[in-house]
């Protein structure tokens, strides 16, 4: 049993040693996928594309907002000289605005994080090519994209921001 954990030790102690050998020979970088796709010039175009794709909509459903908070203050300014049906009418009225505006709202947030995960998939598509340019110029064995912590002589994000920058003039 003695020669067995010995043994086993001994297996253990060899394989940290490999691993440490084979480490100092690695070469590992890191980026902040969170910098790419906030100061890439890429994902700024991006975010300029969907307001300008999405601002009417928005607007839209702002008037339509300020529309049912306008008609709910005038239905309690009117309320106390209305009929029982014409309040039940008015109620009713509001009612169905409201669930189209929340409608709308619903289908117009749904399209906006739709598109919005397309252009993060192209800025994503573009940085990962640009990672891989710099991992095989810079002879990287591997880039991590999210990591606890690292030192920042790993970090390589402003070079890869440098090239997607690059190619988007």
């Amino acid at each position: 049993m003695n020669t067995l954990k010995s043994n086993w030790l001994l297996g253990l102690v060899l394989a940290v040693s490999a691993a440490g050998a084979v480490a100092q020979d690695s070469r590992v970088g890191y980026i902040n996928t969170q910098r790419i796709t906030a100061e890439s010039a890429p994902a700024k175009a991006a975010q300029v594309k969907l307001e300008q794709e999405f601002s009417k909509r928005q607007k839209d459903l702002a008037d339509l907002q300020l529309s049912l908070k306008s008609y709910s203050e005038k239905f309690e300014r009117d309320a106390p000289t209305l009929t029982e049906s014409q309040r039940a009418t008015r109620q009713k009225e509001f009612a169905e605005q409201s669930r189209d505006f929340q409608r709308k709202q619903r289908e117009f947030q749904e399209d906006l994080n739709g598109r919005r995960n397309e252009e993060l998939q192209q800025v994503l598509d573009k940085a990962n090519k640009a990672v891989k340019q710099v991992a095989e110029a810079e002879k990287y064995d591997l880039v991590i994209q999210e990591a606890v912590y690292s030192n920042t002589k790993h970090d390589i994000t402003e070079k890869v921001l440098k090239i997607l920058n690059a190619g988007a003039k």
